[in-house]
């Protein structure tokens, strides 16, 4: 019962996880632009998740590694329009 537990408890923190960027991912999509969101930021994020991500794989930790793989992708969808946004002229 308390692996049941575990394994739902997992299920909602990947979800939770997930549902807090899609706000700023679908901006992010909506306007093509990431400038008003900290370079700094969106790489301390990349590189806790991808560290989040080595943990779990660590200890065996599925819920860990499937809840920072999937946020650390939407991290990288962010930081790719950053990066593009930035390198073009303002108009």
């Amino acid at each position: 019962m308390t692996q049941t537990i575990a394994w739902y408890l997992g299920i909602a923190a990947t979800a939770l996880s997930m549902l807090s960027l899609l706000p700023q991912v679908w901006r992010t999509w909506r306007t093509r632009s990431a400038r008003d969101i900290s370079l700094v930021w969106l790489l301390a994020a990349l590189i806790g998740t991808a560290m989040w991500a080595a943990y779990g794989l660590m200890v065996d930790a599925p819920a860990v590694v499937w809840a920072n793989v999937l946020t650390f992708g939407q991290f990288a969808f962010i930081l790719a329009v950053k990066l593009r946004t930035e390198r073009r002229p303002a108009v």
